[in-house]
């Protein structure tokens, strides 16, 4: 558990994957600022907290502006028996950390996740450095406080420098400024929201491998005006014969308009499973993440 003096000890808690200083931390403080925050190795550690109560939420991310989709999301999300409540979207500026009194001219490896490093590579072509993945952000950035050794850098978040006490050599050495990485918040009961604008419904489907399944399953948001904001598709059990998609649209199921759409898909549709419906995040009007 995160240790914040300003937070009261029976505050609410929100789970996520990382360490403490990771990214998907950060998104917890943006979405949910009065709650205490548990560090999980993995999203199934996650979703397991949270049925086990021991906490509220869960912090989940699914997609990234540059990396496309999280894969453990899909696979973990549909067995979870968790619904979805919200969604937040976390702007991911990337900083250049090393141990007090460093330099950036000293530096010689950089340590970071894989990810992460796929997206600085114009800063570890410049530094002519090499460049070490590690398993989190906030790892390398952990790993680099224990070593003490100020050839070494982290690429890891503003909030991990201030966990490990690490110098910010450099801020925003990302090589796209749009980096953004969506999360879903998920919970053990549905909140939905009242029906009004602003609201998102998460479905998950699954259709025969035969011609024409998929058109006629998502045909009725079509005639029905209903956007769809993402569409996922992938393979379940090794098996070709079927195949399982994760949708996103907009609007509320008890829209006359929404409610005839997924009529038309629960018909078609060999399985059907509505995760969640929950308000809109802000940044989808806005266009920037916080």
């Amino acid at each position: 558990m995160t240790d914040d003096a300003s937070i009261p000890g029976d505050a609410p808690i929100i789970a996520f994957q990382g360490l403490p200083g990771a990214y998907s931390e950060m998104a917890c403080r943006g979405a949910r600022p009065r709650w205490r925050t548990l560090p999980c190795a993995t999203f199934a550690q996650a979703i397991d907290a949270v049925h086990e109560g021991r906490a509220d939420q869960a912090m989940l991310a699914c997609e990234n502006t540059l990396a496309g989709r999280v894969p453990d999301i899909h696979a973990l999300l549909p067995q979870a028996g968790l619904h979805i409540v919200g969604e937040h979207f976390q702007r991911v500026e990337h900083c250049l950390l090393g141990v007090p009194g460093a330099r950036i001219g000293d530096i010689r490896r950089i340590l970071t996740h894989p990810v992460a490093m796929a997206q600085v590579r114009d800063v570890v072509r410049e530094l002519g450095a090499e460049p070490v993945t590690v398993f989190d952000t906030a790892g390398a950035a952990e790993m680099v406080a224990h070593a003490a050794d100020p050839r070494d850098a982290a690429v890891a978040s503003e909030l991990a420098a201030e966990l490990y006490g690490l110098d910010i050599l450099r801020r925003n050495i990302e090589d796209a400024s749009h980096n953004t990485t969506r999360f879903y918040i998920a919970s053990r009961e549905p909140v939905r929201p009242p029906v009004g604008p602003d609201v998102m419904t998460t479905v998950l489907f699954r259709v025969s491998n035969t011609p024409g399944a998929l058109y006629k399953v998502l045909g009725g948001f079509a005639t029905n005006g209903i956007n769809m904001t993402r569409l996922e598709s992938y393979m379940t059990e090794g098996s070709f014969a079927a195949t399982q998609f994760m949708l996103d649209v907009e609007g509320h199921p008890d829209e006359p308009a929404l409610a005839r759409a997924l009529s038309e898909l629960t018909f078609f549709a060999r399985d059907y499973l509505l995760l969640g419906v929950y308000p809109a995040s802000p940044f989808r009007k806005r266009g920037t993440a916080v």
